[in-house]
């Protein structure tokens, strides 16, 4: 093999985003190319704000499926939603609008829905698609019994993450929360523990780790991870929104699985959902600036997320051949 199908190979194998990131790259010249001013100082912040939700969906869609068996958790969307919802219509009638009691009790609930998924999925044994879709149909529900119609204004506290901070971008702070937290959680046994069961969960339970406590841990993570992207969608909308967090759902899992976290478990992490994600966006920016309808979005989501599995399906399976098969038979040298 040369040395430049070599240091692809590495490329390939060492970093499960790298399709994200090539396509990443793509889409920004693409954008900058159609709309420049989308990435000027004065947008930027306003950019950033309205690609966080599809960020941190996408990050709380990662640590279930890093868990393995089938652990997509599609309640995510209407998880944020809700906490949208939640804060606009119960929380600031009520006087717990303001910046502690309003973080505390949305974050608190949405760690209690991904503990409710984890017992459902770890100890119900539900198939984690069948105890998310339960999940999600509540979720939807509840928002809508809460708020029938999109109403309500956000305290100004709030809204600020749609701008600065001191120059610093709000919507940028609240992605580096969760950011933090998982980069904490990978210095810890649990990491690497979670990573076990999702890449062999026998082995990992024949080594002594306790499995279902790794997973269901697994999808309170991504409940408070979601309440992160309720509040960053609070912020973007500035008002109460029945409707929006369920278009996040299929959003955050094409995201995940273009960022190259295998669907099966045990391989990937939050940065090539990062990347997935904001690749998303950069294709509805791109879309928009063009003109295309919006009910194109479904369609090109579906085909993004088709041809990622296809793509980096097929790039792990070529670039893992064994050495003879791709140089050719090896030359025995005379003795």
């Amino acid at each position: 093999m040369s040395r430049a199908g070599a240091l692809l190979r590495s490329f390939l194998l060492g970093r499960a985003y790298s399709f994200a990131a090539v396509l990443f790259v793509a889409l920004m010249v693409a954008n900058l190319a159609t709309i420049p001013q989308f990435v000027s100082p004065a947008n930027i912040a306003g950019t950033l704000a309205v690609a966080a939700p599809f960020v941190l969906a996408a990050i709380a869609s990662t640590p279930s499926v890093l868990s393995g068996g089938g652990g997509i958790d599609i309640s995510i969307g209407p998880l944020l939603g809700f906490a949208n919802v939640l804060f606009i219509s119960r929380l600031l009638p009520n006087g717990l609008g303001g910046p502690l009691p309003a973080i505390t009790i949305v974050l608190a609930l949405s760690i209690i829905v991904g503990a409710i998924n984890g017992f459902l999925v770890v100890v119900v044994r539900l198939q984690p698609i069948v105890a998310t879709l339960g999940s999600y149909l509540v979720l939807s529900g509840l928002a809508l019994e809460l708020m029938p119609q999109p109403g309500g204004t956000a305290p100004s506290w709030i809204v600020r993450f749609n701008g600065s901070f001191a120059h610093i971008p709000g919507a940028l702070i609240l992605i580096a929360i969760p950011v933090v937290i998982w980069l904490a959680i990978q210095k810890t046994a649990y990491y690497r523990a979670l990573i076990a069961v999702g890449g062999a969960e026998r082995s990992a339970f024949s080594a002594g780790v306790n499995v279902a406590l790794v997973r269901g841990l697994a999808y309170v993570l991504g409940g408070l991870f979601a309440g992160f992207a309720g509040l960053a969608l609070t912020a973007l909308v500035q008002s109460g929104d029945p409707t929006l967090g369920p278009q996040y759902t299929l959003i955050a899992i094409t995201a995940v699985a273009l960022g190259g976290t295998s669907l099966a478990g045990g391989r990937g992490g939050i940065a090539g959902s990062i990347l997935g994600a904001l690749s998303i966006f950069l294709i509805q920016n791109l879309l928009s600036a063009l003109n295309v309808s919006s009910y194109w979005n479904q369609v090109v989501y579906g085909g993004i997320l088709v041809v990622s599995l296809v793509i980096n399906a097929q790039a792990r399976t070529l670039f893992r051949r064994p050495a003879s098969l791709v140089r050719g038979p090896a030359r025995v040298e005379p003795t």
